[in-house]
This record gives structure tokens, sequence and C-alpha cells, in this order.
């Protein structure tokens, strides 16, 4: 495993990290609490993992006393990133006209009870990584948000802190005010071969600010793991569901283009996929979505093998804008078209 350092971050970090989401809720699969232990253990014991990003929201405070469980005794030697925002207790029933997403609350009182929650979960004094959970414009460009970071910051409650942009593929405006307005420590982008925008945008201002990125979802929902099967769909239970099939057979006719990215070299597909976001200095740690050993095997591993050539990335590059950038263009999200989710008043 190699590492990197994340800005106002005392720990180096993984390049390839650890995503908790994956163990915490049944979404992607893994429901035996014995086995999401065991991987977030071994993650580190084995591979050398040292980065691991959760949040509040995932099982409603699971995600963050399974890590503690897990790497009981170890909390010391890791860097620990969590996420705010969410009402994480709010009954489905309150959620905005049928949002899918629970109310969001960014005032001061909100932001400390959230912190004090996340250290007791945790069972630490500090948190390496604080950030924003899929932040609307209107919290990320909060004065109210932004003084009561820097007072955390300043009460070692938090090192650092910063916007996980999501939920979903888009907020360009919103990554460009994280990084170049609000110049936040850290933002967590989406990014991969099939989806490359806007993170390619984001990764520029990133690298010129100095602002440090973590990348999630490297292998685009299977298409670039070898999981996917394109002669079959998947059912509503499967995280998949949500992906247009036409979509999704773009997607693979880009992957045998990005053939050459693997075949013949010592890389997988799942491991060329991690590398992809790992050719930028800006992007400190990659975390692709963990569900067995076998994966965890497979992706830790990408670290130590060739990074891509200057020759590659040129040729990725010349692809996406010749053709591929428009196969796999999908509309995308802003504070505007998905505004902050907020609860009916009874």
């Amino acid at each position: 495993m190699k590492y990197r350092s994340m800005k106002n971050v005392d720990k180096k970090v993984s390049e390839v990290g650890f995503g908790v989401w994956s163990v915490a809720t049944p979404w992607w699969g893994v429901k035996d609490e014995t086995l999401a232990k065991k991987l977030l253990r071994v993650a580190y014991e084995d591979y050398g993992i040292t980065f691991f990003d959760t949040a509040d929201v995932y099982g409603q405070g699971k995600g963050e006393t399974l890590l503690a469980e897990a790497l009981e005794g170890l909390m010391d030697k890791i860097v620990i990133a969590t996420k705010f925002g969410y009402d994480i207790f709010a009954k489905r029933g309150d959620r905005h006209g049928g949002h899918s997403e629970l109310p969001q609350y960014w005032d001061k009182e909100a932001i400390r009870n959230s912190c004090e929650a996340s250290l007791k979960r945790l069972k630490i004094e500090t948190i390496d990584v604080y950030q924003l959970h899929n932040a609307r414009m209107e919290a990320i460009i909060s004065d109210e948000v932004m003084e009561t970071l820097e007072r955390l910051k300043e009460e070692g409650k938090i090192r650092s802190y910063g916007v996980a942009l999501g939920p979903d593929i888009g907020w360009r405006d919103e990554g460009l005010a994280t990084i170049q307005k609000q110049k936040m420590d850290m933002a967590q982008i989406i990014n991969n071969l099939i989806e490359q925008d806007p993170a390619r945008e984001l990764i520029k201002a990133a690298e010129e600010a100095g602002t440090s990125l973590i990348a999630r979802v490297p292998h685009a929902s299977g298409l670039l793991d070898g999981s996917y099967d394109p002669d079959k769909h998947f059912d509503k239970s499967d995280h998949r569901n949500h992906r247009p099939v036409k979509w999704m057979q773009s997607g693979v006719q880009a992957v045998r283009d990005w053939s050459f990215l693997y075949k013949g070299t010592d890389r997988t597909i799942g491991q060329a996929a991690i590398l992809y976001s790992l050719a930028s200095a800006a992007i400190k740690s990659v975390l692709p979505n963990i569900t067995s050993e076998a994966n965890l095997k497979e992706f830790a591993e990408a670290s130590e093998k060739t990074p891509f050539t200057a020759e590659e990335l040129a040729k990725v590059e010349e692809l996406w804008l010749n053709g591929q950038q428009e196969a796999l263009k999908q509309p995308f999200s802003n504070s505007k078209s998905k505004p902050t989710p907020v609860a009916i008043k009874q």
C-alpha cells in the first residue's frame, strides 16, 4: 500500500480507502455483521488501509459504531472520516414530498450535536475529516456552518473539514464553491473512467488550490470491476437499479475501449479503474465498494500496480473528448434541481 498526505490531517492516508457504507447498510449486500467487522479489521491489518470513510446516517449510527468495534485499539492509527447534516432519526413519513433523502439541518446546534454524537459512537476525541453530507449550496456558503466548523477545529474535536458532494453525479458549482470560494480542506467527489465530468473540472480546481480530494464510485456501479452482466439488469433491491439500461450499455462499449489499460498489463480492470483516479496528486484516496475478502484483496493491491503512463492518460482523454463524453452524457444534479430536503410540518 502507498500513502498520501491530506490537508490538515497529521496521519498518512492509504491510496485505497474503505467506504464503510458497503458493510454498514444492506444496499451493497453485506448483511453479516461478523463479515463486516472482519473486512474492516483485515483491511487494516493485512492490506495497510488506513483511511476509513463513514457517516452518521449509515444505519442510524451503525457505520460509526461498527468501525469502532471492528478496529478497537487501533483507532488512533487510522484516519477517520465521517459525515453530518442529515436528521438520522427522522421517520420515513417525515420525508419531503416522497424525497428519498432524510431532512437536513445545518444550524450551529445541529452540527455540534452531530459531532458530539459521532465522537461518542466512534469512541475517539477528534474526528480527522468531518464532511457536510450531500450539502446544497446554501449550506456550503453559510457563514454559520463555516464558523461552527472552525470552532470545532479550534476545540480539537475535528482536524479538517469539507464536503461530500452528492448524493449522485453533478454538483459542479457546489464543488467549485467548496474548493475556490470557501477554501475548505477537502471534497469528496464521484470520479471514474465512465463518469469523468464534472470531476475533471473539480480535480483541476483542487490541484490549483491545494485542496485534498477523495474519490468514490471508481467502478461505476460494477461496469469497471467486471461484475456487471450486460445480459441482465437488476431488481429494485440492487444498487444499480437506478442506472438506465441504455446508459449501462454505452458503458459496456466504453469498457471495451479502455481494454488497453488492463489487458496485457499487471492490472485487473478493477485495479485500473482505481489507478485512474490516483493519477491526480489531488486525489488522496479512492473508495471502492468492498463487500468480500476477494475484492478487498484485489482493490487494495491496486496501489502497488503500475501507475498510468502519460501516454495512457493522453489516450484516455482523447477517447473521452472524441465520442465517449457524448455517449455517456447524463443529467447533472445541483442545488436547484435537488434542493435541501426538509421535514414536512406536522
